[in-house]
């Protein structure tokens, strides 16, 4: 019962809010702007559309549901507005006389990419849902809706939104100590203090019997995100540094990896193999992939990263990726790829071998 009048209390105070709206007066900040604000709102949408009854449309809808919604009737307003406010998401019109939704998307995620971008289209063509993509649109929905189709479409990109954000991987290496092996924070790149990195990211970390264990680093395990299996070197194989010694499977695509260090392998983690899912916790400690019995460590080791050449060495390949996914053929590209868990998951075809073998080897 207090639940429900709760609801029914906040229901009567977003109806308020949008009644009081039809009352003030903001066009000192945008001509044709319509605002309407409620109390702890799931989120903040601005939409530009010529018509004014789409529009209505959507204050009434949404407000109703629990945004806060701002509209505007060019597209020329819109990015005025994104560049002084915080939303969310923009619902652009495709098809507007001075500005289409297409130049709105795309100069929204070039002024605030942190904004997703909605087409609203009354032409739902393939065609023209793939053009608003291209700039940077997460979605499009069509008109005319109903009330349920806009609110359940709304839900879902917000879901979709929340997803994404709480995937972002933030810019940082964190050195672990002895007793954090277990617990890699998950919005951030991790390497344990005393533990070895390669140029194609396996980690090694060495034993007094002059055996190393070796595995995929946190770099390769967070822009990869799902393994499905891995491909273990067969106990007994010997190989040289730089030689490939282990692979991994991703929705049946094949990477493999370097070996650290030339030696002989002696062992192969087969629980880790049963489960690969174990990486999700941590790539490092007891999640290695095989030993080897080093043959010229003393040789090989000055060429791997340690402590502060190993954080070094991670903060530029972040930054040699993130220039990789706004690359492709050597021209600038509009990719809603970012720095997030599962990146190079999300790459598809020759993008997907390009960044394999140009930051593992292949």
């Amino acid at each position: 019962m207090f639940y429900r009048l709760k609801a029914m209390k906040r229901q009567a105070e977003r109806e308020e809010a949008l009644a009081e709206s039809l009352r003030l007066d903001f066009t000192r900040e945008s001509k044709t702007l319509k605002r309407v604000e409620v109390g702890e709102p799931k989120a903040r949408i601005l939409c530009v559309d010529d018509e004014e009854i789409i529009l209505d449309s959507f204050r009434k809808i949404l407000v109703l549901d629990g945004y806060s919604v701002d509209t505007v009737e060019t597209g020329q307003e819109a990015l005025g507005l994104v560049q002084t406010r915080d939303y969310d998401f923009v619902f652009t019109d495709l098809k507007m006389p001075a500005m289409p939704g297409t130049e709105v998307a795309k100069s929204v995620k070039h002024l605030r990419p942190d904004i997703d971008v909605v087409i609203i289209t009354g032409y739902a063509t393939v065609e023209s849902a793939v053009e608003g993509m291209k700039h940077g649109a997460m979605d499009y929905v069509e008109k005319p809706f109903t009330e349920e189709e806009l609110t359940r479409f709304t839900r879902h990109a917000l879901i979709k939104r929340q997803d994404r954000i709480s995937r972002q991987l933030k810019p940082r290496v964190h050195v672990m100590g002895p007793n954090e092996v277990g617990s890699v924070p998950g919005g951030e790149f991790s390497i344990p203090g005393g533990v070895l990195v390669s140029d194609s990211h396996c980690w090694a970390s060495l034993a007094d019997d002059g055996t190393a264990k070796v595995g995929l680093d946190d770099f390769a395990k967070k822009l990869f995100g799902r393994i499905d299996a891995i491909e273990f070197p067969s106990v007994g194989t010997s190989v040289k540094a730089g030689q490939t010694l282990f692979g991994i499977e991703q929705l049946g695509r094949q990477a493999r990896f370097h070996a650290p260090v030339s030696g002989k392998v002696v062992k192969v983690n087969e629980r880790l193999g049963r489960n690969c899912a174990r990486l999700d916790e941590t790539p490092y400690g007891k999640n290695w992939i095989c030993v080897i019995d080093g043959e010229i460590l003393d040789a090989e080791l000055p060429g791997l990263k340690i402590g502060k050449s190993a954080v070094a060495f991670f903060q530029e390949e972040i930054e040699r990726f993130l220039e990789f996914l706004h690359k492709a053929d050597g021209a600038d590209v509009d990719d809603p790829a970012s720095l997030c868990l599962g990146a190079i998951e999300k790459l598809e075809g020759d993008r997907w071998q390009s960044a394999v073998e140009e930051f593992f080897g292949g």
